[in-house]
C-alpha cells in the first residue's frame, strides 16, 4: 500500500505544479483598470441590458398566459372545492 499511496500523492503534487504555472503565466491587470473596463462595458452595453430597460409583454416568453384557465367546482361532503 506504501507505493500505492506514494504513487497518488506524485499524480496529486503533479496536478498542483500543473495549476501553478498556469496560474503563473496568467495576464494579469490592476484591479482599477479592470474596474474601469468592466464599467465601461456596462454603461456602453445598458440599452441591451432587460433588466435596465424592460422586456416588452409580446416578446416575454415567461409571462403568465392570458387564456388558459379553468375553473373547476366539486362538491364533497357538502364543502365547495375550486380547483
Amino acid at each position: 500500500m506504501s507505493t500505492n499511496n506514494t504513487s497518488s500523492n506524485l499524480v496529486l503534487m503533479q496536478k498542483v505544479v500543473q495549476q501553478l504555472r498556469m496560474e503563473a503565466g496568467a495576464r494579469r491587470i490592476k484591479v482599477s483598470q479592470a474596474a474601469t473596463e468592466l464599467q465601461n462595458f456596462c454603461l456602453q452595453n445598458a440599452h441591451k441590458d432587460p433588466l435596465l430597460m424592460g422586456v416588452p409583454s409580446s416578446d416575454n416568453p415567461f409571462r403568465p398566459p392570458k387564456s388558459c384557465s379553468i375553473n373547476l367546482t366539486v362538491k364533497q361532503r357538502g364543502c365547495v372545492i375550486l380547483m
